[in-house]
């Protein structure tokens, strides 16, 4: 998996207005109800990144999560971690 230009990382963040690209990851922060819902949230999320075999870097503080992707082994943001965002998106944000 190859590192994305900083240009095409933009372009797909078109697609993401939560996700911000900087440090050399993308990030997101999502406010829940309360820990329960961000917990639930965390749980899905997880079994998400254990399908992929791509795993964030995250924190959770009560009912905030903070997440972070990037692929160690391509030193940056590659088309993974867009994939995994857009399943974060849908567990977070689902379409009605």
């Amino acid at each position: 998996m190859s590192k994305l230009s900083e240009e095409d990382i933009e372009k797909k963040l078109l697609r993401f207005p939560d996700w911000e690209f900087y440090d050399n990851a993308i990030h997101a922060e999502f406010e829940f109800e309360n820990f329960k819902d961000c917990f639930s949230a965390m749980s899905r999320i997880a079994f998400e990144c254990e399908a992929l075999n791509h795993h964030p870097d995250w924190s959770n503080i009560y009912n905030v999560l903070t997440i972070s992707l990037s692929t160690h082994d391509a030193g940056g943001v590659t088309n993974k971690d867009f994939k995994l965002a857009e399943a974060i998106e849908n567990i977070v944000e689902p379409e009605e």
